[in-house]
C-alpha cells in the first residue's frame, strides 16, 4: 500500500503531537452534495449504490474533492450486518431502513448466527478500492453499527421514535435480546477485522441509539457488548496502530466508563462540552466531536465563532479530532461545509505550537 502523505487524523487519535486539528465529518460523502445525487441516481438505489464498487469508491472519494478533509470514511451503511444475516433488508421512499424479517419471535431469534462474511465481499472490496484510489491521500474509515444499535433496528424492523418492541423485549425477555446482541457483537468483531484486512487504517462503531437506554441498561445491553468488540479488534496493521473510535450518540452521561474500554478515541454529539469532556476523560482516550450539524446552517461567521468556540473549549495539545456531533444535514451547503474545513485548520493550529 501506498504510504500516507497526511496522517494527522490518525496521530490525533493517539494523542501524538499535530500540527494543526485534523477533521472529518460524519456522513460526508451523502446528499448534501449534488455530485452524490447523480452517482447515486447513476446506481438506480442507495443499496445498489453500497454494492457498486466503481461507485461506492466514486461517492467516497467525492468530499475530498471539495474539501480539505483529513480522512475518509467508507460509503456504506450499518445495516450491512443484518441484511447479511437473512433480514431482507430494503429502502422505502421517504421512510428509511426497513426489514422484511423482523426479530420478533423467539424462533427466529435461536435461528440467528453470525453471517458469513463473504456475504459482505462487496464491502471489503469497496475498502481495498477506495485505499487503492486514495493512493495514500489520507487515512481511511471502516465503520459498523453497535450490537444495540444493529438490535434497534432488528426487533423494530425499521426505524423508531419510541424503541418500544425492542424495550419490551429488554424488560421482559432479556435472554433473548442478550443472544441478538452477543450474535451481533460477534459478526461486528469479524466484520471490522475484514475491514481492516483490506485496508481500513481507523475503525468506528456508531452506537446511534445508546443515549434511548437508562444508565444501567446502557451498560449492561450496550457498552458491555462494545468493550466485547474493542477486546477482539485487530490494532496493528500496516506496521501501525488502527485506532478505534466510540461514538455514542446521546452518551455523554457515560463518558467515564466509556473511556474505560479500551477505545482510542470516544465520539461526543453536541450536547457535551469538549473541555468538560476532556477534564472527566484525562489521558485516557483522545476526542472526537462536536459541532451541532444545525450551525452549518447560520452565517459564515457564526459558523467560525461556533468553530473557535470548541477548539478552545478543547485548549492545547493533541488528541481532538473535529468533526459534527452527528451526520451532516442533507440540506446543509456545501459551501459552508467548506468554511467550517478551512476554519478548523486556519485557526487551530496556534492550539499545537510546541512550547
Amino acid at each position: 500500500m501506498t504510504p500516507l502523505k497526511n496522517d494527522t487524523f490518525l496521530r490525533a487519535l493517539l494523542k501524538q503531537p499535530v500540527e494543526y486539528t485534523p477533521i472529518w465529518m460524519m456522513r460526508q460523502a451523502g446528499r448534501y452534495l449534488p455530485e452524490y445525487k447523480a452517482t447515486r441516481a447513476q446506481a438506480g438505489s442507495f443499496l445498489d449504490l453500497c454494492k457498486n464498487t466503481e461507485l461506492a469508491t466514486e461517492v467516497t472519494i467525492q468530499p475530498l474533492e471539495r474539501f480539505d478533509l483529513d480522512a475518509a470514511i467508507l460509503f456504506s451503511d450499518i445495516l450491512t450486518v443484518p441484511d447479511a444475516m437473512g433480514l431482507g433488508l430494503y429502502f422505502a421512499e421517504g421512510e428509511g431502513p426497513k426489514f422484511q424479517h423482523a426479530l420478533q419471535h423467539e424462533n427466529d431469534i435461536a435461528k440467528l448466527s453470525v453471517p458469513d462474511m463473504d456475504k459482505l465481499g462487496y464491502v471489503f472490496d469497496a475498502v481495498s478500492s477506495i485505499r487503492k484510489a486514495l493512493d495514500g491521500r489520507v487515512p481511511l474509515i471502516g465503520f459498523s453499527g453497535s450490537p444495540f444499535t444493529l438490535a434497534c433496528y432488528m426487533v423494530e424492523g425499521g426505524s423508531s421514535k419510541e424503541f418500544r418492541t425492542i424495550k419490551t423485549m429488554m424488560y421482559s425477555r432479556p435472554d433473548l435480546l442478550h443472544k441478538i446482541l452477543e450474535t451481533n457483537a460477534q459478526a461486528v468483531t469479524a466484520y471490522l477485522n475484514a475491514q481492516i484486512d483490506a485496508g481500513a487504517q481507523a475503525v468506528q462503531i456508531f452506537d446511534t441509539w445508546g443515549g434511548v437506554l437508562s444508565d444501567a441498561a446502557f451498560e449492561t445491553f450496550s457498552l458491555n457488548y462494545i468493550r466485547q468488540i474493542v477486546a477482539g479488534l485487530k490494532r496493528e496493521n500496516e506496521g501501525r496502530r488502527v485506532p478505534v473510535i466510540v461514538f455514542a450518540k446521546g452518551g455523554g452521561l457515560w463518558l467515564e466508563k466509556m473511556a474505560d474500554i479500551g477505545a482510542d478515541a470516544l465520539g461526543l454529539d453536541w450536547t457535551c462540552n469538549i473541555g468538560e469532556a476532556r477534564r472527566r476523560v484525562g489521558d485516557k482516550v483522545a476526542l472526537q466531536g462536536n459541532f451541532d450539524p444545525f450551525a452549518l446552517f447560520g452565517t459564515p461567521e457564526a459558523i467560525e465563532q461556533e468553530a473557535a468556540r470548541i477548539l478552545a473549549d478543547f485548549g492545547n495539545g493533541s488528541g481532538h479530532v473535529f468533526n459534527l456531533g452527528h451526520g451532516i444535514n442533507q440540506h446543509a451547503n456545501p459551501e459552508h461545509a467548506k468554511i467550517l474545513v478551512d476554519t478548523v485548520h486556519r485557526l487551530s493550529k496556534t492550539y499545537h505550537q510546541a512550547g
